[in-house]
């Protein structure tokens, strides 16, 4: 009988990519997404459910996973890939923003989850994936909240595998470097006053780092990832997608906090 996975953010990117890779290895995938309509030709493949679910509205998370459930009879595998990436001075920051950050990269990604675990409990058995990134270890100018929420998701998936060890249930975090999507554009917010002057020549360097930034990696790598943490069988945590990813993370485990933050402000010429 062949698994089912639900996967938020679906509509581009490395949803989109894991969608059809899992697709492709002959799974049934609820691919989610907050506007199903703009992506009508990933619903034409076999064994694929695309429905509608916005993780900032409640009522959609629990009908796409009672449509699911319906559907194709469980869901062995969700992927919390939905994220929204907020940038810029904090003071310069909206609180309706700082929400919406938290709101899409923490609580959205949690009512998912609870959305999935009475199923799961009943089953004894289930995997979530949630996509972390290096901002999630190592913070970065100028992406306070966005890390903040990445460094939540971190600690959320650590302390979770614990209580839902269990009923059962695997916690897994995937860790994606830059990847080339489109997600600095449809995903991200750049907040800036310029009547702040004395936080301009942080932004102008930043500014400049993001325009000499290589393009990213394939995300087909981030779907070969997130498959291996989905089949593997395994209790391993983390799972790492892309070379720039694996780097700062052994960084990170390798040096203490003052010289890692000397290195980045010399990357960012700070």
């Amino acid at each position: 009988m062949s698994k089912t996975i639900l996967i938020t953010g679906s509509s581009s990117g490395i949803g989109n990519v894991t969608a059809r890779h899992f697709q492709s290895k002959g799974w049934n995938v609820i691919a989610t997404m907050r506007s199903p309509e703009k992506d009508w030709e990933l619903g034409l493949l076999e064994n694929v459910l695309v429905t509608r679910l916005d993780v900032q509205d409640g009522g959609s998370i629990l009908a796409a996973v009672n449509a699911g459930i319906a559907c194709f009879g469980s869901i062995d595998v969700l992927v919390n890939n939905a994220g929204y990436g907020l940038s810029g001075p904090l003071e310069a920051t909206s609180l309706d923003k700082i929400r919406r950050q938290f709101d899409t990269n923490v609580i959205g990604l949690i009512e998912t989850t609870k959305a999935v675990l009475p199923h799961w409990r009943a089953n004894k058995t289930g995997t979530v994936i949630n996509i972390s990134s290096p901002a999630g270890v190592v913070g970065f100018p100028l992406n306070s909240l966005y890390c903040a929420s990445k460094f939540a998701v971190e600690g959320l998936s650590k302390a979770l595998s614990f209580e839902l060890d269990a009923i059962g249930v695997t916690v897994k975090l995937v860790t994606p470097g830059n990847m080339d999507t489109d997600f600095s554009g449809r995903s991200f917010d750049f907040n800036n006053d310029v009547e702040r002057v004395e936080y301009q020549s942080i932004v102008d360097k930043f500014g400049l780092v993001r325009r000499n930034f290589s393009r990213g990696a394939n995300p087909q790598i981030v779907a070969q990832v997130i498959y291996q943490a989905a089949t593997d069988g395994s209790k391993q945590l983390r799972y790492v997608a892309g070379e720039d990813a694996e780097l700062l993370i052994a960084a990170q485990k390798s040096t203490n906090d003052e010289q890692l933050m000397a290195g980045i402000k010399s990357q960012f010429g700070l």
